[in-house]
């Protein structure tokens, strides 16, 4: 047997060693950080091996995973197609010292598409599963050494990419780092900023932390934080309407969800919020039939309130989402039912209400498709069109047909348009409901709010879906272009993080896009740090381009 004195030697000897283990590990990766200097002849684009990078030119593939070994170093933008069809000018490079060129080949052996190395390669493989690039195979990372001069790097027919030069000198060790199949991510997507195409929206900064947060004034009794609704800048002052996730003190945080309420909230500088009032609270009581049925409270849940201002009528209108919520069956919030509220003050400075109810305005009914689903009518909001006024609403957890009813769903969260002739309604689902929007994304578009730019295209900014709970979305604030305020252009993506520290895991949902002036807007978003129950809310800048924005204007049909 060991004596105390031993046995603490024993763990001190293993401590030593995996710290030695692990200092070896860390140091091999650092290794592969020094990069090659090197001139592409053929003027191929490079790109910065970072995560959102665009990894071909003409293609949506951005990087979405990548061993931090590859991060910062300087790859090559081939172009998609034509290393797929074998018709490319192959890569020529130019170096000033022998180098080793890392690339990157898809583990998709039966699709001739891809790259198989040739024996004449030989590459060393020192990463398996290194990086993730969307809609792609995984890939093992490889080295290969090429001398000082010109050289053609010809691997091998069929699809590869290059991540990086790095000097001939250092030690490459091999390792699993264990990344996930671009598959998963599909479709692919644009992310601003780091594709072919010039921006539309820089981001240009804000809080490196959340500005309302657990524990700062007005938080209090608000268990489960914030997710979305609606800000509006009125004169100098802003006015939030977030849906605050109440629950209760020594109640699972599930509830959180489920007990809410619409808060209001002001601010001078988007950065600093008072709590003013309640705007409505939910009942938080659950359910006591499957289907949806009167004998249940249908204002169980109260979520994503949106103001909007009726000139016509000089008073603020609140559009919100009533659920009936199940404590078993998924989703919990079902059956939504969008109601119209009036501020009871009228003018402009009436937006902090008191409101009374008007009815509802969209509901589940006969008019209902199959892809609304449980979830649907999930939220609503109005712009107006000329003299018409027309309405993102949406649907989630679908059903393929009315046979799965009530039980049975898909996934997917859609939108689609209803139209009106007035504020008050009534509102008409376009083309009969029949099929949702899915020129923006096929999958996921959550919380569309809708405004106008300087040259009036239209724009959606939206919840972009997240990276987590078993989902492979773009995990950003996207928005969506239109001209006509009906056909919807595809998503780009808002990488904020490229400007301000990430204190989130999970991006939700933007509550609005305010112009501040010289082409400057203000986000204020929902979002989520899986370490909390809270979940809070931050503030980015972002700038316009004038003349990307005129170029997309031209583009939209």
């Amino acid at each position: 047997m060991f004596s105390k004195n031993t046995k603490y030697n024993f763990k001190l000897k293993t401590a030593f060693l995996m710290l030695f283990v692990i200092c070896i590990q860390v140091s091999a990766q650092n290794t592969a950080r020094k990069p090659a200097p090197f001139e592409v002849v053929n003027k191929y684009k490079t790109f910065k091996t970072t995560q959102y990078a665009h990894v071909f030119s003409g293609s949506k593939h951005n990087i979405v995973r990548l061993a931090p070994e590859l991060e910062g170093l300087t790859g090559v933008e081939l172009p998609l197609s034509q290393y797929k069809n074998g018709t490319n000018t192959p890569l020529q490079l130019k170096f000033k010292e022998n180098v080793q060129v890392l690339i990157g080949v898809f583990q998709e052996k039966e699709t001739p598409d891809y790259l198989q190395l040739n024996n004449s390669a030989k590459a060393k493989l020192i990463l398996e599963n290194g990086i993730t690039i969307t809609g792609l195979p995984p890939v093992n990372v490889y080295a290969i050494s090429y001398s000082k001069g010109t050289q053609i790097i010809n691997p091998g027919k069929g699809l590869f990419t290059v991540l990086g030069i790095i000097k001939d000198s250092q030690q490459l060790t091999f390792r699993n780092a264990a990344l996930p199949d671009g598959k998963l991510w599909n479709p692919t997507f644009i992310v601003e900023g780091f594709s072919d195409e010039q921006p539309l929206f820089e981001i240009i900064g804000g809080e490196n932390k959340a500005v309302v947060d657990e524990g700062m004034p007005g938080t209090e009794g608000i268990q489960g934080g914030f997710e979305g609704g609606r800000v509006v800048k009125v004169g100098d002052t802003y006015h939030m309407f977030p849906t605050e996730r109440a629950g209760e003190k020594g109640v699972d945080y599930y509830y959180d969800r489920v007990k809410t309420r619409i808060g209001h909230w002001t601010s001078k500088d988007a950065i600093h919020w008072k709590r003013e009032s309640t705007i409505y609270q939910a009942s938080g009581t659950y359910a006591v039939t499957e289907d949806d049925n009167p004998m249940n409270d249908r204002r169980a849940a109260i979520w994503s309130y949106m103001p909007v201002f009726n000139e016509k009528a000089n008073k603020w209108y609140g559009y919100y989402l009533a659920y009936t919520v199940s404590k078993t069956i998924e989703p919990n919030h079902s059956f939504g039912r969008i109601w119209r509220c009036e501020s009871t003050v009228e003018g402009i400075d009436g937006i902090g209400g008191p409101y009374k109810d008007m009815g509802i305005i969209m509901e589940p009914g006969l008019d209902s498709q199959p892809w609304e689903g449980r979830q649907g009518v999930a939220s609503f909001f109005p712009y107006k069109v000329g003299d018409k006024y027309f309405g993102f609403y949406s649907g989630a957890y679908p059903f393929n047909s009315w046979a799965d009813y009530p039980k049975k769903t898909g996934k997917g969260w859609f939108v689609a348009l209803a139209e009106s002739k007035s504020l008050e309604g009534p509102w008409q689902r376009m083309n009969k409901g029949l099929e949702p929007i899915k020129s923006i994304h096929p999958q996921f578009v959550e919380n569309p709010i809708v405004s106008q730019l300087p040259n009036d295209l239209y724009i959606a900014i939206f919840d972009g879906g997240p990276d987590g709970w078993g989902h492979h979305l773009p995990n950003m604030i996207g928005y969506s272009l239109s001209k006509d305020g009906i056909n919807w252009g595809e998503a780009r993506y808002l990488p904020i993080e490229t400007k301000v520290d990430k204190w989130w895991d999970i991006m939700r949902t933007p509550l609005c896009l305010i112009p501040e002036g010289n082409d400057v807007y203000t986000i204020v978003y929902a979002a989520i740090d899986l370490k909390k129950r809270f979940h809070p809310m931050g503030m980015v800048k972002v700038k316009l381009n004038k003349d990307v924005m005129e170029s997309r204007l031209k583009e939209l049909k």
